[in-house]
């Protein structure tokens, strides 16, 4: 935390009916263990392919982001256990320690701990944001199952747009996201539009270690047999 952090607290903050930021919730010391396993997912792999990929889209767009999948491989727009958009591998495995996490994201977003209890994610999605990386506004409907999405920043701050379900348009709320702060959205938000249209480069901690860029840790429940 920056001597800026302490005089001016970033409260909890509910972004629309069961969408909450909060901020800080990874200590550094969960942080860089959380970096070094995104370094490991991201490594080349096997095949020579990189690991972190930018994914194409059907209209023959590239994404600026670049991404790794674990526990189910995601192109637009399914899932699959393999990497069938690159070398044809399995996936990368989700591990049980991120589920755990993600159940303790759930049960304190929602001071529910029922609810995160109840919390089986088996997919993660891993973004890495360079500078000039954006997302669009986009629903994360791919799943079939409604449970909540768990996204997790490191390194660089962004803007986060986090909008209404009905479209791409207003209204929407757009919040700083830093290295360590926590947003689950579900219920009422779970299809709710959201994107970063802007990484604010050279914000990150230094003690982090991750020199530039954003890592976005998305946890989901795909609801998919097999």
């Amino acid at each position: 935390m920056t001597q800026s952090d302490a005089l001016l607290p970033r409260p909890r903050q509910e972004l629309a009916a069961g969408a909450v930021h909060l901020p800080g919730w990874l200590g550094l010391d969960e942080q860089r263990r959380l970096l070094r396993d995104c370094r490991e997912w991201s490594a080349t792999r096997a095949s020579g392919e990189p690991g972190l990929r930018h994914t194409r889209l059907p209209s023959g767009g590239v994404m600026s982001v670049r991404t790794v999948c674990l526990g189910w491989h995601w192109r637009p727009y399914r899932y699959s256990r393999t990497v069938d958009d690159g070398d044809g591998g399995p996936v990368l495995p989700f591990p049980p320690w991120l589920g755990e996490l993600g159940r303790r994201a759930v049960a304190e977003a929602y001071r529910d701990p029922s609810a995160g209890e109840a919390y089986r994610p088996d997919i993660a999605l891993v973004n890495f944001y360079d500078e000039h990386a954006k997302m669009g506004l986009h629903q994360d409907k791919d799943e079939r199952g409604l449970e909540p999405v768990v996204s997790l920043s490191l390194g660089d701050a962004c803007v986060f747009r986090f909008g209404n379900t009905e479209n791409r348009n207003r209204p929407w709320t757009d919040v700083e996201l830093r290295s360590g702060d926590l947003v689950v959205f579900g219920g009422p938000s779970r299809l709710a539009y959201h994107g970063v249209p802007r990484i604010l480069p050279g914000t990150a901690d230094p003690d982090l270690g991750l020199a530039s860029g954003r890592l976005n840790i998305t946890l989901r429940v795909s609801g998919l047999d097999g």
